[in-house]
């Protein structure tokens, strides 16, 4: 009979540290969960979670070694609050995911823009250009300003023969670089128009811009609605009209290649003295 007892104690293992050992991987487990949550902090996020366990371990500290195994989940007080904290990552992912393909995006932006600017650059430099023609690029635009004198005869709009080369060149370039808006603007000094055929610098700064931009669309084949042509008139000077030297200045051509992302990388850079 003892023998029997004896068999029958023996096929009980002591199963007595499961208990422990099962807390110790969930707990291992919920580690993991808050270092990989933490690589992208909520505060919301975090306090609930933080909430939560403080819950848990009160419960451990006042059960008289009730596991975590006893608790295999934690309900949220209200349905209403699980449903928006589900809304709530929904739409931070979705946020966060937005964001890295605008950063991607103005990433590659800037890169084109840069490597527009270095073919423009060296244009300029082998056509000995570099006193009429400058590159500026920053935050919101490629621009590339010309001055009139490249382009027409004191008083005119109409665009000098040898100057169309440089309209379809720089239509070529901006080709290779399509889906951005492009903008040409007409700007003059303070002198008044004495010429019959302009009855202020409004009209000769809208007609220079719309000129140029005809022959730029002219040969390029680019889409008519990425540009725009307007005339600033002499309200925009960069320079004091005071001297002939700046008088000269403010007489100029921009055209400008307008960025669709901002960028933190973009810095302004002046390619021509």
């Amino acid at each position: 009979m003892s023998k029997k007892r004896k068999e029958h104690h023996e096929e009980h293992v002591d199963e007595s540290w499961l208990i422990p050992y099962a807390d110790l991987l969930t707990l291992l487990l919920a580690l993991f969960i808050v270092l990989y949550a933490m690589s992208s902090v909520d505060a919301q996020k975090f306090k609930a979670m933080s909430d939560a366990f403080q819950t848990v371990f009160q419960t451990q500290s006042s059960g008289g070694g009730s596991g975590i195994l006893e608790h295999p989940s934690l309900e949220p007080t209200s349905g209403d609050e699980a449903k928006q904290a589900e809304k709530e990552f929904e739409h931070d992912t979705a946020a966060d995911q937005k964001k890295d393909r605008y950063a991607l995006q103005a990433e590659k932006e800037q890169e084109q823009l840069e490597e527009l600017q270095g073919k423009l650059n060296e244009y300029i430099a082998q056509n000995g250009l570099s006193d009429q023609l400058n590159t500026k690029l920053n935050h919101s635009e490629l621009m590339l300003t010309i001055n009139d004198s490249a382009l027409f005869a004191s008083g005119s709009a109409t665009l000098k023969n040898e100057s169309k080369k440089l309209a379809y060149t720089i239509g070529d370039m901006i080709k290779a670089y399509p889906g951005y808006q492009i903008v040409i603007k007409g700007h003059t000094d303070n002198v008044p128009i004495k010429n019959s055929g302009f009855e202020s610098n409004w009209d000769l700064s809208s007609a220079r811009a719309l000129n140029f931009m005809k022959i730029v669309l002219k040969q390029s084949g680019l889409d008519p609605k990425q540009f725009q042509a307007v005339g600033m008139g002499e309200y925009h000077p960069i320079a004091s009209n005071d001297s002939e030297k700046g008088k000269a200045e403010n007489r100029r051509v921009e055209v400008s290649i307008i960025r669709k992302y901002t960028s933190n990388k973009a810095t302004e850079v002046n390619a021509a003295p």
